[in-house]
Formats: C-alpha cells, sequence, structure tokens
C-alpha cells in the first residue's frame, strides 16, 4: 500500500482493516474471485481488489472464467431447456439461489473438514 490510499488509509484509521482483507484475500484468492463470480456480490469489486492485492494473475484469471462460465451456461441451459417462461423465475429467484448455493457448498467443505 503506497501513495495516496495509504494516507486516506490512515486518515480513516482503516490501515489495520487493509491488512486484514489483504491476508484473507491473499490466502483465498482464488476462493474470493470464484464466489464472486457466481454470485450476485458485485464482481468489480473483487477485481479491483484483487489488482490491489497483487493477486497471482494466471489463477484470478482461472476462477474468473470458471465461476463466470458456470454462472452464465447455468443460466443459458435453463433458458434452453425450459424456454422463455423461466426468464421470470430466473429473474425473481437467481439470486438468492445461487447465494444459498454458494453458502451451503463452503457449510459442506467446513463440516467435511472438521469431520476429518
Amino acid at each position: 500500500m503506497a501513495g495516496i490510499g495509504k494516507k486516506i488509509l490512515d486518515l480513516y484509521g482503516l490501515a489495520p482493516q487493509y491488512d486484514y482483507i489483504k491476508n484473507l484475500y491473499t490466502n483465498y484468492d482464488a476462493w474470493a474471485i470464484g464466489i464472486a463470480g457466481f454470485t450476485p456480490i458485485p464482481y468489480k469489486l473483487f477485481t479491483i481488489a484483487a489488482g490491489a492485492f497483487n493477486i497471482n494473475f494466471p489463477v484470478f484469471i482461472f476462477a474468473s472464467l470458471v465461476s463466470r462460465s458456470a454462472r452464465f451456461f447455468l443460466i443459458g441451459g435453463l433458458i434452453y431447456f425450459f424456454g422463455p417462461r423461466i426468464q421470470v423465475f430466473i429473474d425473481k429467484y437467481f439470486n438468492i439461489l445461487a447465494i444459498a448455493f454458494t453458502v451451503l457448498l463452503i457449510a459442506g467443505f467446513a463440516i467435511i473438514k472438521w469431520l476429518l
């Protein structure tokens, strides 16, 4: 962290939070990008953070390709198989279902890790 960004963080007393988030982001970079790419979390925020925290670029590209592709192919597949009538369902429930799926997936991994 350098330049005007550091001065702004220091002014607001946010340097410790920045360091904490940076630590989390560098430890779980692919997971963070993957979750943001699939869920309705603002993806642009995570892409900017990836640059700010110097995330490994090939990891960023791979996680982005997988997560964004999964989201768009899922929506495209639903429309292909169910036709235009599924559009109302997607518009109304897709974001909630994507978040629920992601939470359940993470919880499943946490439970498996805890049991082993």
